[in-house]
């Protein structure tokens, strides 16, 4: 439970298994339910495009999202996947979602084991492929 009372529902961390181990989906997409007691699953996907990711951030909305990110390695060594987790917060959410959100997020992120890297995100910029590439590959030989 995180400081804000907000428990992680049994499915999201089903989902997160699926995606990190069963590779059954790309990307899930979570989100508080409607009376904010608990996170939830909201989505998942199995699209491998980032666009396709990306296009599910709201605009007005907050949410948390896993997505298994793929990359190519320099020197023809190869691909690597790491999970991301990922804090959308944009600067046009409600201040209250975004304290909430915030309050919750380490609740979700505890309960998720195997993520190598987190992102913040509050506008496009800062989840853009590059910006994110450079972040999972500072670790490139970490795996």
């Amino acid at each position: 439970m995180s400081r804000s009372g907000v428990a992680v529902a049994d499915e999201s961390l089903n989902s997160f298994n699926d995606l990190k181990l069963g590779k059954k989906y790309k990307f899930v997409l979570y989100g508080l339910n409607d009376n904010k007691t608990a996170i939830v699953v909201k989505e998942t996907s199995s699209d491998d495009s980032y666009d396709a990711f990306l296009e599910k951030l709201p605009e007005n909305e907050c949410l948390y999202a896993v997505y298994d990110f793929e990359y190519e390695l320099n020197g023809n060594e190869g691909k690597r996947s790491k999970i991301v987790f990922y804090t959308w917060s944009p600067d046009t959410a409600p201040v209250r979602a975004k304290m909430v959100y915030a309050s919750s997020k380490d609740a979700l992120r505890r309960a998720l084991n195997g993520v190598s890297t987190d992102i913040q995100g509050t506008d496009f910029s800062e989840v853009s492929y590059e910006t994110v590439l450079e972040k999972v590959s500072r670790g490139a030989g970490s795996h």
